[in-house]
């Protein structure tokens, strides 16, 4: 019986287009009429407050979920069609890295193609290997998830979405919870990993760091709507207050914040 080809690297980088998209739960409306393009080849980050709308749009990307109103075409492609996964390798990496706690990190990496018969062993564990090296992973392949560093958990689940070899790679906040030089080292990996592998990346992530450092353009979504998109200069020293909060924060112990929370509950 012949096995299913692995993912060919050689596939094409796709782009993603958010054209007019409007998500309601329950009658309560969470994305507002949004729209954006993400061109083929680019990292594009997606930044926000908590509660903002990212990581329901990183869902209508992903196909995990369908827009009440609008359409997000990944290529030429509807998301929300299961057959668009099939002709699009797309892998998510998330936000708290999602391993098999049972399995090691060798087997972590290669579950997904196993189960899916793409190649001989021989050939699934040559890839995994591979994804193992471009993340400096070699030494922990025998490793349990419960040995890893929170930051080594990161690394390992982005090298589990590259033995697909994806044409498009979404991250849901891939810095959460790590401290500054293990995110710095992840918004590198994110960035360099064009140099290893075509890609097209979408990053979801709260790290103005990350966010103005690596990214080719970004979006700031705020209560459900995009309020600007632009290359990382443009935001340096943005006219809109709200951004500007929201970027550079002002801590102002006389007048906190906590306190006009509660005034406005009030």
């Amino acid at each position: 019986m012949t096995l299913p080809a692995i993912p060919s690297p050689s596939a094409p980088t796709v782009g993603i287009t958010v054209d007019h998209v409007s998500k309601q739960y329950g009658g309560v409306t969470v994305l507002h009429d949004v729209s954006l393009e993400v061109r083929p080849g680019e990292i594009f980050c997606l930044m926000g407050p908590s509660g903002s709308g990212k990581t329901v749009l990183l869902k209508q990307v992903a196909g995990l979920e369908t827009p009440t109103s609008g359409k997000v075409r990944i290529g030429d492609y509807d998301a929300s069609d299961p057959a668009t996964r099939d002709r699009v390798h797309t892998a998510l990496v998330f936000q708290a890295g999602a391993l098999f706690n049972s399995l090691t990190v060798y087997d972590n990496l290669a579950l997904y193609p196993r189960e899916h018969r793409y190649g001989t062993e021989a050939q699934i564990r040559d890839r995994v290997m591979h994804a193992l090296s471009i993340l400096s992973l070699e030494r922990a392949v025998q490793k349990m998830p419960s040995e890893l560093s929170g930051g080594m958990k990161k690394r390992v689940a982005i090298a589990r979405a590259l033995v697909m070899e994806p044409q498009l790679l979404l991250y849901d906040e891939p810095t959460a919870e790590l401290d500054p030089v293990m995110s710095a080292t992840i918004s590198e990996i994110i960035a360099t990993l064009r140099e290893q592998i075509t890609v097209t990346s979408l990053v979801v992530t709260h790290d103005r760091a990350l966010a103005l450092s690596i990214s080719d353009r970004l979006a700031i979504i705020m209560d459900g709507r995009i309020r600007a998109t632009g290359r990382p200069a443009d935001f340096h020293d943005p006219a809109d207050p709200a951004i500007a909060n929201f970027l550079h924060p002002v801590i102002d112990v006389k007048n906190p914040r906590f306190k006009q929370l509660e005034n406005n509950n009030e």
